[in-house]
């Protein structure tokens, strides 16, 4: 009896402790930016010119998943910015590539909810020269509000997730996109169109990579 009332304790207590130690939950809530003709066939036009791929319709299929900052301190503001078809025109930088809004599919606030604002495998503007297999995923801050904790317990869940759904291979962080020039994955028209990036941070990613480590996805090529 006595053994039997140790076990029994000791069951308990190591229910106790994995409930302890479980990683949290992140809700994911769907938040759809507007996707309405004119994103469509603007997503259809990028396809085409800038990656080479006619489709009828702006879908993808991914194999990469691609981690930013916003640069933008809050959800609204942030939400404010995807949820229109055209870029503004004051960002010659990118208007002169296509007038196709940015957008991800997804969008990580500072406490870690996960807003969906596309379908995994709807088309979003977000990384040159790797839209068309790369599923984006934006957090809340930038290189003056570093990334939380929260944040990257979120980005963790996710990429489980999505792993578990689709053929993921990669994940990198924005900053290390041009290592895929030169790889088959690459494609963009224009060999000089390339926008310098820092997000979402080289230590988000290193933390980023050891929790993942098991899922052995690989990151960018390195640099030669």
């Amino acid at each position: 009896m006595k053994s039997e009332r140790f076990i029994f304790i000791l069951f308990w207590l190591c229910s106790l402790f994995s409930v302890a130690f479980a990683q949290k939950k992140y809700p994911v809530i769907d938040r759809p930016i507007i996707f309405d003709a004119e994103r469509k066939q603007l997503s259809l036009e990028y396809l085409y010119k800038r990656h080479g791929l006619k489709q009828t319709e702006p879908s993808i299929k991914p194999v990469m998943v691609v981690l930013h900052w916003t640069e933008i301190p809050s959800i609204e503001t942030t939400f404010k910015v995807f949820n229109r078809s055209t870029i503004p025109g004051s960002r010659k930088e990118l208007t002169s590539a296509s007038a196709l809004n940015v957008s991800s599919q997804y969008m990580v606030d500072r406490d870690g909810t996960i807003y969906r604002l596309l379908p995994d495998t709807v088309f979003a503007r977000h990384v040159i020269g790797l839209n068309y297999c790369a599923i984006g995923v934006e957090n809340i801050g930038g290189s003056n509000s570093p990334l939380t904790q929260a944040q990257l317990e979120a980005n963790e869940q996710l990429i489980r997730e999505l792993k578990s759904k689709y053929p993921i291979a990669y994940v990198i962080g924005h900053y290390e996109y041009t290592r895929f020039k030169n790889t088959p994955l690459w494609k963009e028209a224009d060999p000089n169109y390339q926008t310098s990036k820092t997000d979402p941070g080289k230590l988000f990613m290193q933390k980023i990579r050891a929790r993942i480590e098991d899922l052995h996805i690989k990151g960018a090529p390195a640099n030669k």
